[in-house]
């Protein structure tokens, strides 16, 4: 195994990235992904990373030299945040359209107005329908491993798909933690060499992106369709093959204290340890409630969400983000249409908290869902609301 190291997630990341041998980074600064990418300066600079490193002047520009990078055949990256991920959102959906494999470390943060750099997770759910293998993560050693996880399963000839890692802004970013590293054979026993499945050449001319007409425009968003759902038994091959490697076990749907359980938190991201805390507490005092990670988000692990929430009288979903106007938030939209047709489906109670960075406590959980459970609202429930 590797060595251990207390080390701030972000630059973890980055080095991470490093082992992985890039070969284009395109990198604009924003709160709080920044360290990510000042890190990989650093390694580029330094001669510890042999990369093309590209300063762009927009995130617009970022996501646009990634497409050209990708499609030449270059194993590439980049990191943004909240305004940068809108501005870069045109052709993020391109990206995936295009089937072009690349990773992105999505510094999880709410989006203006008013302007804040801290944490939920508005920006991503912004972007729910990009196209993109979307993974969520609770912990830095999740962080940093996933790194890796997001190229192998990106550049598999099965996939060929972007992937947007999901990080809770300064919650993880920011943060101190131990970290287990991997060494660079670990790396390569698990990394196979970037083989893109068609690339841009001048010896061969090709066409990339070009005009749909409405006739074939349909195709191929069901063909995009196809292979996102394609992806979800290459993205839990590639976490079992991890396990063997590390002895840490990823699950795209994972359930803690649910045996038995009769009330059932779902959440994700940083917020499911802080849950974790108060579902302890609760079991201890006599209560029946366990709680269900979600890690995988875009494809939705259906058949692993059905059987997780089966049995359960009551689900409350803590949601990071509001959609205004509308009937659910986005994870209890999710969660409400997955269920719907199932018989003896649980209640589905919708929990907006922690908008804009506000922390969120083990008693708050509690609260909330004493508050779900005895109000049964239909709709979402925005928790901690002043005056």
């Amino acid at each position: 195994m590797g060595q251990k190291v207390g080390i701030e997630v972000s630059i973890a990341a980055a080095d991470a990235v490093g082992l992985c041998d890039v070969d284009v980074v395109a990198a604009y600064p924003i709160t709080p992904q920044t360290h990510v990418v000042e890190h990989l300066a650093e390694l580029c600079a330094s001669g510890h990373l042999d990369a093309e490193f590209v300063p762009v002047e927009s995130e617009h520009s970022a996501m646009s030299v990634c497409c050209g990078s990708a499609a030449a055949g270059a194993r590439t990256f980049t990191a943004t945040s909240a305004q940068g991920l809108a501005l870069m959102a045109e052709i993020v959906y391109i990206a995936s359209s295009m089937r072009l494999p690349m990773v992105m470390f999505l510094a999880n943060r709410a989006l203006s107005a008013p302007l804040s750099i801290w944490n939920d997770h508005s920006d991503t759910m912004m972007v729910r329908d990009c196209g993109w293998v979307q993974v969520f993560c609770q912990n830095g050693q999740e962080v940093y491993d996933s790194i890796f996880h997001a190229f192998k399963v990106s550049e598999d000839k099965r996939v060929s798909l972007p992937v947007m890692i999901n990080v809770d802004g300064f919650a993880l970013t920011h943060v101190i933690e131990p970290i287990e590293f991997w060494t660079k054979e670990m790396v390569k026993q698990y990394l196979p060499p970037f083989q893109p499945i068609h690339t841009l050449h001048p010896d061969k001319v090709v066409t990339m992106g070009a005009f749909g007409m409405p006739e074939i425009y349909t195709e191929a968003k069901k063909a995009l369709d196809v292979a996102l759902w394609n992806s979800g038994p290459v993205v839990v091959e590639a976490w079992n093959e991890m396990a063997k490697l590390t002895g840490r076990q990823y699950l795209p749907v994972e359930k803690y204290r649910t045996e038995e359980a009769e009330t059932l938190i779902l959440a994700m991201g940083s917020i499911c340890e802080t849950a974790s805390l108060a579902v302890d507490e609760m079991r201890e005092s006599g209560r029946k409630i366990g709680m269900i990670n979600l890690r995988l988000w875009r494809p939705l692990p259906t058949e692993e969400l059905i059987k997780a929430l089966a049995g359960a009288r009551d689900v409350i979903v803590l949601d990071r983000a509001l959609t205004p106007g509308g009937a659910n938030s986005p994870l209890t939209s999710e969660i409400r249409t997955l269920m719907y047709a199932e018989p003896n489906r649980p209640n589905i109670y919708c929990m907006v908290a922690g908008l804009g960075g506000r922390d969120v406590t083990p008693n708050d959980i509690k609260v909330m869902v004493d508050t779900a459970l005895a109000d049964k609202h239909t709709g979402h429930y925005i928790y901690g609301v002043r005056g």
